[in-house]
């Protein structure tokens, strides 16, 4: 669990860091812009040559010029991890921090302060592009205190869906990390779960009964017509499994996937059975998501919805999106007591299992 050991680095500007710890604030910074994962995946792997590799070993080849014959290692991960042994801050450090600042939009800081933890994440069991140990390394230098472990279901194959076996395994390692925590963070277990087409749940309830907070989301036939889309999503509402409507339109408004418009249903009944079944609406912070649009959000906060702040993180940077959905969460004046996530550790798993 090396992932759980070493900071990102970065937040202090110290102008000395350690080679691990700036390799580590690169990746971070640059999957928080949504940079290609091919260019983050270079720094991810250096992480781990040099965690692998012994300091002298490290030093001797910065000094000969050797470094790069390392697995993993580049030209540019070269120069980084030479400039940190140096005492140096890596000029690539400087350079990515610079063109992507820490504060990514104006307002939300109460918001985004109140916030404990983040309900919605994915790692490299599913789509997500980083190993569970380094979402929680991340998630725990943000300041929270908890995160919702939430791959996918068994249905989104293109998106590696976890069986029940698999699931299972999952929720022992989820397990293994919360004895090596011992308090300090709690790794919490849920998942994404796919919201079938007659609104039923892609798990069984068995699997979903040994989970902590279920979100559940549409992914399929998105352009379905507005009745039996309703009627699929309200199904899922009742289902007493269900904690979190994920991404209630499915929209995209660009990034590296393109566009595609949003899901039609009648939002006036879909939100009266949020608020009636004590389901939380999410204010998916992805930039390329902002969903529910701002007419949906408006509509559902009159309606009298929970609401989960979460980032749909598929890589430890992006865990750093919540300050977009904190904005439009003060944008729309949502009291901080009707988001779920503002809510200690306690208070959130009694509301997720009362259902």
């Amino acid at each position: 669990m090396s992932g759980l050991t070493h900071s990102l680095g970065g937040m202090a500007e110290p102008q000395q860091i350690e080679p691990v710890d700036a390799l580590r604030r690169i990746a971070f910074v640059l999957e928080r812009a949504r940079a290609g994962q091919y260019r983050v995946k270079a720094f991810r792997q250096a992480v781990a040559t040099v965690i692998a590799t012994a300091r002298d070993e490290l030093e001797q080849r910065a000094a000969a010029g050797t470094l790069a014959e390392l697995p993993g290692i580049g030209k540019s991960t070269e120069a980084v991890i030479t400039q940190a042994l140096s005492g140096q801050r890596p000029d690539y450090l400087q350079t990515v921090e610079a063109k992507y600042p820490d504060r990514m939009v104006e307002g939300g800081e109460q918001v985004r302060a109140a916030l404990r933890g983040d309900c919605h994440s994915h790692s490299d069991w599913s789509d997500g592009g980083s190993p569970i140990p380094e979402m929680v390394a991340s998630a725990m230098e943000l300041g929270h205190d908890y995160l919702v472990l939430t791959d996918h279901s068994p249905r989104l194959r293109i998106a590696n869906g976890l069986s029940a076996a698999r699931l299972t395994e999952q929720l022992g390692v989820v397990d293994a990390i919360n004895t090596h925590l011992d308090g300090s963070f709690t790794l919490l277990k849920g998942i994404e779960v796919d919201i079938l087409d007659d609104g039923g749940l892609d798990q069984s309830e068995e699997m979903l009964d040994r989970l902590d907070v279920r979100v559940a989301s549409v992914h399929s036939k998105l352009a379905m017509a507005s009745a039996p889309m309703t009627r699929r999503m309200i199904g899922a509402i009742k289902n007493p499994r269900t904690n979190i409507l994920g991404h209630c339109t499915g929209r995209l408004t660009g990034g590296s996937r393109g566009t595609r418009g949003q899901s039609s249903f009648d939002a006036a009944a879909v939100f009266a059975a949020c608020a009636e079944h004590d389901v939380a609406v999410e204010i998916n912070s992805r930039p390329e998501r902002c969903d529910p649009p701002d007419d949906l959000l408006a509509q559902a906060r009159d309606a009298g919805c929970l609401f989960s702040i979460d980032s749909d993180a598929h890589a430890p940077g992006q865990l750093d999106l919540l300050q977009f959905g904190a904005a439009r969460a003060e944008q729309f004046d949502i009291p901080l007591d009707r988001i779920v996530n503002t809510w200690p550790k306690e208070r959130l798993l009694e509301w997720a299992a009362r259902r």
